[in-house]
Formats: structure tokens, C-alpha cells, sequence
């Protein structure tokens, strides 16, 4: 618990808000756009029973304990069912009732209620894995919005009569995978082996390493190498730069490079299609006027999208949304769990998170970050296995595949150092071609941008 968290001040949020903020999501996951009327009423053609027994006007971030119901062979976890004994779905002529009320159980975690109202966070500032429902019910690598949405669209299919199919993506791909790079090292590959060098007191070792360190370029230079790696998988590369090289006043790393100082190492990769964006340095996420300021210095220096993701995956929920919109960035890519890859809001498709202050949704899109490397072989996360990595993934890549979504990859420029044998260039080359082999549309965030503003004006 940290007592310097910015107060709580939340609008409130009405039935009517709720309702209007999941179906506005669930329009842009399926096609074609059906109007048929959807609420607690038994007047509505699709009547919902209605769970949350006044949660949404308290401050609680925690509901009670989700039932477990089956649907599409997946046992889910289901908040404010307080009718278990009713069937999960009801069809009749011209109607259809759902037994659990998904409004509000899809809107408790698009929206991030528990983040919001949780005290709980890390020595970074972040909301913690270990304080979510996702870790307290173990469905971290389950997209749950999606399924409750599955719900949904089998009940609307039965009143309509018309199918409703997810949305393609580039080329009428199924899914897609976005695929970026946070530029925090570019010239520190020789420090961790000199540094062990000097403890093991061998000093020719050490000698070499610091020779090699004068006389070539550092292995994390390598930002060319990078693009074209990717490249060669048939994808783009979105890199993410930090303006800030000075360390954060808990002592916490920024960049070990000057960002105006590698702008001619741009050139090559901005020629071959690559995107850059910013790269959010610590303290930004709850400070308008460093954001402003680290913007300002990539814009200045090179062409830029219009997106962010912030250092250290810092989020700050009471206020970051709010920084995000007053600088006007279109999207953003930080919401994940650093120590477990999967659905930090329980969806694999972009969203507008919610703005509680206002009691409204956002206006930037964000783009959740499903799997970082370091996440994988840490030793404060999973520390898997080489060959353990695409077997624990494929399971959470086959749910993004079965309901169109975007699988976000973060793979940071340092792991493509051939000296990486745990989360480096072979494992990231092992989840490219399940990627490829699985004909998924890579993208990145101008391209997500204009898919989904298309969705929402069809």
C-alpha cells in the first residue's frame, strides 16, 4: 500500500453508463452492426438479470466471489451471479435471457474498477498481478470479456436471425500481432560480463571484455539488426524510445543513451517502414509536465505516431488515463501485467479504458500489451524454460486467434543479443512463426488506429 496514491474521486457511474460503455466495445468485435434492444427489463429482447446489488455506488474493488459456469467447453468465472440456479442462457421465440448479469461483470473488468479503487501497488508505483481477480481466480491467460461477449452474440443471433462474425484485419486476416521494442539500453551489453569478470578477480577476462567494449560497437546497438529481423518474418517494427537518459530520484533507470544523440540511427530503420513512438520515461504516467516534455523531445528529433507506452510499465489508474488524453496521444500500449503475460483486463482486442474521474470512457485506444519478454525469464517473474516459453504461450495465442484479436509483443532490443539463451533471439524467432504459421496480420498502431475508427463509424 503506498500512502502518497493520488485520492479517490470518481463520478458516479449509472446502470445506463455501464450498459453503453460494454456495448460500444462489443459493436466493434463483431460485424455486421444489428440493432436489437439489450437491459435488465422484460421488455428487452435480450433481458439480463441484474447482480450487482449497488456495488458500482461503493468504493469496494473487489466483488464478491465469481461463480463458475461452462460455455464453449471453458470453465469462466462469472461475477454478480446471484441467480446460480438459472441457466446461463435462455432462448425463446423471439427473446433470450441471460441468467448472469454480464453488463456489469464485462464492465468491472474492461473498465479496471480494481485497479482504480485498489490501494495496492508495487515498489514501482504499478498495480500489482498478486492484488488482481485474475491472479485470485487464475484466468490471467483467459480473454473473459470475450467470452461473456460470445454470449452475447449467441443470444442476438437467436432474436435476429442474422450471424454475427468477428472482424477481419489486414488482408481479411483472422487476428493480428503488433509487434515493438522498448529502446531502454543501447551501449551497456558489456557491463553485467565485465562486472562478473572483476568479482571472479579474472582479470584477463575483464581486460577483454573492456577492449571489446573501446573497439566495437556495443551488442544492444543493434537497432538495425532488430528491423530487419523482424522484417524478415513479414513485420514491421514499432520502436519505443526514451527521451530521458537520467535516472529517476528512487534511483530507478531511464535510457543509458541520449535520445538527440542516435537520432542518425534512425534513418535506415525509418526508411524500411519502421514506427517510432514514445517511450514514457518514470514519473511521466502521473506528471503532465514531464510527458509533455518527453514528447516534445521525440517530435522533435524524428517522425512519430501518435502512441506511448510508459517505462517500467508505469500506471498510475486514478490519474494516468486522464495524462493520456489532456497530451492527446491516440493510443497507448502499457496495459500488462509485467509479471504474467495474458489479459491484463481480461480482453484481446483494443478498448477506450474508462476515465472514473469523469465517469466516462477515455478517448485514447489502448493496445494491451499481452507478452513482454522479460516477463518470460526474469528472476523476480516466471523464469521459464527456453523450451518452455511457446508452450505456455500458445494457449493464450489460441484464444486471441479464436476471437480476432491483437496479440501485442514487447521484445526488447537488448534480447536479440545471440548471447541471450533464455528470452532471446530464438525464442522471439519461435513465436514469429507460430505468428506467420498461424496467418496472423501484422500491424502496428496507426494501422489499429484506423481499423478500429472504422469499426466504430460502420
Amino acid at each position: 500500500m503506498s500512502a502518497a496514491l493520488p485520492p479517490l474521486n470518481p463520478a458516479p457511474v449509472s446502470t445506463e453508463t455501464r450498459l453503453a460503455y460494454v456495448l460500444r466495445h462489443f459493436q466493434q468485435a463483431y460485424e455486421p452492426m444489428v440493432t436489437v434492444s439489450i437491459g435488465y427489463e422484460e421488455t428487452n429482447a435480450i433481458q439480463l438479470m441484474r447482480g450487482d446489488r449497488g456495488f458500482f455506488e461503493g468504493q469496494n474493488p473487489y466483488p464478491p466471489t465469481p461463480t463458475r459456469r461452462e460455455w464453449r467447453h471453458q470453465m469462466l468465472p462469472f461475477f454478480f451471479d446471484c441467480f446460480p440456479e438459472e441457466p446461463l442462457l435462455t432462448l425463446k421465440s423471439g427473446k433470450a435471457l441471460i441468467g448472469v448479469d454480464l453488463i456489469s461483470a464485462a464492465f468491472y473488468l474492461l473498465s479496471g474498477w480494481q485497479e482504480y479503487f485498489s490501494d495496492e501497488r508495487d515498489q514501482h508505483g504499478r498495480f500489482p498481478f498478486s492484488a488482481s481477480v485474475q491472479y485470485r481466480y487464475g484466468f490471467v491467460d483467459t480473454p473473459v470479456v470475450n467470452y461473456y461477449f460470445d454470449i452475447l452474440k449467441t443470444a442476438i443471433e437467436h432474436v435476429t436471425g442474422q450471424p454475427l462474425q468477428t472482424r477481419r484485419w489486414a488482408g481479411g486476416a483472422a487476428w493480428a500481432a503488433f509487434i515493438t521494442h522498448d529502446i531502454d539500453n543501447l551501449y551497456s551489453a558489456w557491463k553485467a560480463p565485465a562486472k562478473a569478470a572483476l568479482r571472479r578477480f579474472d582479470l584477463l577476462s575483464f581486460g577483454r571484455k573492456m577492449w571489446r567494449h573501446f573497439t566495437r560497437p556495443d551488442a544492444w546497438d543493434n537497432l538495425a539488426h532488430v528491423q530487419q529481423t523482424v522484417s524478415a518474418h513479414g513485420a514491421k517494427s514499432t520502436f519505443f524510445f526514451l527521451p530521458e537518459h537520467r535516472k529517476a530520484a528512487n534511483g530507478t533507470p531511464n535510457a543509458d543513451y541520449r535520445y538527440h544523440q542516435v537520432r542518425s540511427l534512425l534513418n535506415n530503420v525509418l526508411q524500411a517502414g519502421t514506427s517510432i513512438e514514445l517511450h514514457g520515461s518514470i514519473g511521466t504516467s502521473t506528471n503532465a509536465n514531464k510527458l509533455h516534455y518527453d514528447a516534445e523531445q521525440i517530435c522533435h528529433f524524428g517522425p512519430t505516431g501518435q502512441g506511448l507506452r510508459f517505462h517500467y510499465l508505469s500506471w498510475e489508474p486514478r490519474t494516468t488515463p486522464a495524462l493520456v488524453d489532456e497530451l492527446l496521444f491516440a493510443f497507448d500500449t502499457t496495459l500488462g501485467f509485467a509479471e504474467h503475460f495474458g489479459f491484463r483486463n481480461s480482453y484481446c482486442l483494443p478498448f477506450q479504458p474508462f476515465n472514473f474521474a469523469l465517469g466516462k470512457a477515455a478517448d485514447f485506444l489502448e493496445i494491451p500489451l499481452n507478452v513482454m519478454d522479460a516477463t518470460l525469464h526474469h528472476p523476480n517473474y516466471l523464469q521459464l524454460a527456453p523450451e518452455e516459453i511457446l508452450p505456455a504461450l500458445t494457449p493464450m495465442l489460441q484464444e486471441i486467434e479464436r476471437f480476432g484479436g491483437v496479440c501485442t509483443v514487447l521484445w526488447h532490443n537488448e534480447n536479440f543479443d545471440p548471447a541471450n539463451k533464455h528470452n532471446g533471439p530464438r525464442q522471439f524467432h519461435e513465436l514469429m512463426e507460430y505468428l506467420r504459421s498461424h496467418n496472423a496480420a501484422y500491424v502496428n498502431g496507426s494501422e489499429i488506429l484506423t481499423a478500429i475508427h472504422a469499426r466504430q463509424n460502420s
